[in-house]
C-alpha cells in the first residue's frame, strides 16, 4: 500500500488490512462530528442536549450506569473533545502503530488497540468503585479518549523492539523503551490528580500491551476473539456481486453480460505478476514483513527493481 499519510486516511476504508489508518480515521471523524455538534448546540442554547448526547458514548465509572450502557466500553476509545488531546493521542498512535503494524501486521495492531481500551476502561471502573479516594465522585465520573489503546500500542512496540530509536526534537535519537517507560511513569504520577480516571485507564492499557506481547512470544494470541468479530463484519460488508462470464472456443473474445470483449493473451503473465505482488503486500499488511517466505521476499525485491 503506497502513498502518503493523508492518502491512506482518505482511502482508509477502501483497502483491506489497513487497521492503523482505519482507527485514526474513525477518531478524526468522531472528533469532527462532536465539534460541529458542540458549536451549533452551544450557540443555540442547547448545551445540555450536547452533554447528554456525548454521555451516551462516554465510559461511566458507576456500575449501575454502565449496566444500562455497556457499549461505552468500546465507544469511549474513539471519541475526543479537546484538540490537543486528539492530536497527541493520534501522533503517538501513528508513530508507534507503524512499528507494530510492520512487525505484527494490521490485525494484531487492531487487537492491541481494542484490548488496551477495554483493559483501561475496566481498570478505571473497578478502581473508582473500590478505592476510597474516588468514593465521592464515582457517580458522576465519565471518560472518553483513545489514550488506553494508544498506551497499549506504545508499550507493545517497546516490548517488541525495545532498542529501536526515534529521533526526538532537541534530544536526538532515543530508544523507544525509554520513551515508553517515561510515558508510563507520567501516567502513574498523575493517577491521583485531576485526571485520575484517565491516567488509571492509561496504566491498564499499558499493562495489556506488555502482557499481549509476552503471550504472543509464547505462541498465544490474546486478540483472537477481537479478530474473529472483525472478520465477521468484514465478510458481512465485503460480499462481491456475482458476474457471469462465459468463454467461446476458437475465439479471442470473451462473452459477458454486457457484450463481447477482446482478450489480450500477451498480458496474462504481467497481470499474474501484479496479482502476486498485491497478495504479498496484503500479507505484509496483515502479518508483517518478517512473516514472508524467502521466495516472497525475493519476488518483492525483483518487482521493486523492475523497470515500469
Amino acid at each position: 500500500m503506497y502513498g502518503g499519510f493523508w492518502y491512506h486516511i482518505r482511502h482508509a476504508f477502501d483497502h483491506k488490512d489497513n487497521g492503523l489508518y482505519k482507527i485514526i480515521a474513525i477518531n478524526l471523524i468522531a472528533f469532527l462530528v462532536l465539534m460541529v455538534l458542540r458549536v451549533f448546540l452551544t450557540i443555540g442554547g442547547a448545551e445540555e442536549l450536547y452533554r447528554s448526547i456525548v454521555s451516551v458514548f462516554m465510559m461511566p465509572a458507576s456500575l449501575p450506569r454502565f449496566v444500562t450502557q455497556p457499549w461505552t466500553l468500546l465507544t469511549y476509545m474513539f471519541f475526543h473533545e479537546g484538540f490537543f488531546h486528539i492530536i497527541f493521542n493520534l501522533l503517538f498512535l501513528y508513530w508507534f502503530g507503524l512499528l507494530v503494524q510492520e512487525y505484527l501486521g494490521s490485525r494484531k495492531l487492531v487487537n492491541l488497540y481494542i484490548l488496551g481500551g477495554i483493559a483501561g476502561g475496566l481498570l478505571y471502573m473497578v478502581l473508582y468503585n473500590i478505592a476510597p479516594y474516588f468514593s465521592d465522585r464515582v457517580d458522576g465520573a465519565l471518560m472518553l479518549g483513545a489514550s488506553a489503546g494508544v498506551y497499549a500500542i506504545v508499550v507493545a512496540a517497546a516490548t517488541l523492539r525495545p532498542d529501536t530509536q526515534f529521533h526526538l526534537l532537541l534530544l536526538g535519537p532515543v530508544k523507544i523503551k525509554y520513551i515508553a517507560i517515561f510515558y508510563v511513569l507520567i501516567a502513574f504520577a498523575n493517577s491521583a490528580g485531576s485526571n485520575a480516571g484517565g491516567e488509571l485507564a492509561h496504566l491498564g492499557g499499558a499493562a495489556l500491551g506488555y502482557l499481549y506481547i509476552l503471550q504472543l512470544q509464547k505462541g498465544v494470541d490474546m486478540g483472537k476473539p477481537v479478530q474473529a468479530v472483525g472478520l465477521f463484519f468484514e465478510k458481512l460488508f465485503s460480499q462481491k456481486p456475482k458476474v457471469k462470464v462465459t468463454y467461446r472456443r476458437g475465439s479471442d473474445n470473451v462473452k459477458t453480460k454486457g457484450g463481447t470483449a477482446p482478450v489480450n493473451s500477451g498480458s496474462s503473465g504481467s497481470k499474474s505478476t501484479q496479482e502476486e505482488i498485491d497478495r504479498i503486500l496484503d500479507k505484509i499488511a496483515e502479518k508483517g514483513y518478517d512473516n514472508l517466505s524467502k521466495e516472497e521476499k525475493r519476488k518483492l525485491f525483483d518487482f521493486s527493481n523492475k523497470d515500469v
